[in-house]
C-alpha cells in the first residue's frame, strides 16, 4: 500500500497497538449506529490513523480545564480479511482507555501529581467511566512492542505494509482469533513446564485472559505504528517462536541466541525513549 501520506506522526513517541476486530453484532445499538454512519470503508485503512492523529494534536492546543479525550473522539476501524468475507470493526475507545489510565495514575505512586493535573470533577467522571463493564479492544505500547505480542503472530500471517515517500508508515499483521489463541496456549504450556519463572509466562496468561471471552469470529491485529520504519522487515515473531521451541526442547543455548537477536534489534528503539 502506498500514497502521499502525512508523516508528522513519525516524529511523535512511537506507539504500537494490539487490536481486536469484532462482528458488528458485538457492539451496542448506539455503537452500531455510529459505525454505520461513520466507519471508513475497509479499503481505506489509513483514515482512522489520520483522524486519531488530528484528534490528538487538537487536544494539545485545546483550551479548557482538561485535554483528556471526550466521547466525541471515538473512532472506528474496519477490516475485511478476505474478499466477500465479513467486515469486522474495532472501536478505539480512547475516552474509556483514558479513564482507565487516569484511574491507574491516581492510584499509583504519583497520585499527588494526579491531583495537580486533574480537577476533582474530572477524576470523579473518569472514575465512573472506568468502572463501567466494557471489553477493552485495544492495547498500546510506547517505544517498543512487548515480546509477548509476537507470540500471537507469524511471518506467514496476513500483513499490510503502508509506505509513503520511501518510508514505512506502519505494518499491520492480522491473525484469526482462534489461531492466535492456539499459539498462546502452546506457548503457555511450554513455559509452564520448562521455565515457569519467566515473566513472559505471566504476560502470555494475561493476554489469554484478555482473549478468553472474545467471539471466535474476531481478528487480532498487531499494528507496529511509526516504529515500523526503523524495524521492518522484522524477524521478531520468528525469533520468539524459535526461543519458545528451544526452551521446550531444553536447548538453552538456542533460546539465549534467539533472545540476543531480539534484544539487539529492539535495544536501540527503547534507548530513544531516554534520548534528549
Amino acid at each position: 500500500m502506498s500514497g502521499e501520506l502525512y508523516l508528522g506522526h513519525s516524529n511523535l513517541p512511537f506507539l504500537s497497538a494490539l487490536r481486536l476486530y469484532l462482528p458488528l453484532t458485538e457492539f451496542t445499538d448506539v455503537e452500531q449506529t455510529l459505525i454505520e454512519r461513520s466507519a471508513p470503508p475497509s479499503e481505506d485503512r489509513m483514515y482512522a490513523d489520520l483522524r486519531e492523529l488530528n484528534d490528538s494534536l487538537g487536544r494539545v492546543v485545546r483550551a479548557g480545564p482538561s485535554t483528556l479525550p471526550t466521547a466525541a473522539a471515538e473512532r472506528f476501524r474496519s477490516l475485511q480479511m478476505v474478499e466477500d468475507g465479513p467486515v469486522l470493526y474495532s472501536l478505539n475507545q480512547v475516552h474509556f482507555r483514558s479513564a482507565k489510565a487516569v484511574e491507574a495514575f491516581r492510584d499509583g505512586p504519583n497520585n499527588r501529581l494526579a491531583e495537580w493535573l486533574f480537577s476533582a470533577k474530572v477524576v470523579e467522571e473518569m472514575h465512573e467511566l472506568a468502572a463501567t463493564e466494557r471489553r477493552v479492544l485495544t492495547r498500546t505500547s510506547t517505544w517498543g512492542i512487548p515480546f509477548s505480542w509476537f507470540v500471537l503472530i507469524s511471518e506467514s500471517d496476513r500483513t499490510e505494509v503502508v509506505e509513503s515517500r520511501s518510508r514505512v508508515i506502519t505494518v499491520r499483521v492480522q491473525v484469526p482469533l482462534a489461531t492466535a489463541k492456539q499459539r498462546l496456549v502452546s506457548g503457555i504450556a511450554n513455559l509452564e513446564v520448562a521455565a515457569p519463572e519467566l515473566d513472559l509466562l505471566d504476560e502470555l496468561r494475561e493476554l489469554h485472559d484478555w482473549l478468553a471471552t472474545v467471539p471466535e469470529l474476531a481478528v487480532v491485529e498487531l499494528d507496529y505504528g511509526a516504529i515500523a520504519d526503523r524495524i521492518y522487515p522484522d524477524e521478531s515473531p520468528m525469533d520468539v517462536r524459535l526461543g519458545l521451541e528451544c526452551i521446550a526442547e531444553g536447548d538453552l543455548t538456542g533460546a539465549a541466541a534467539a533472545y540476543r537477536r531480539l534484544a539487539s534489534r529492539w535495544i536501540l528503539i527503547r534507548q530513544l525513549a531516554r534520548a534528549s
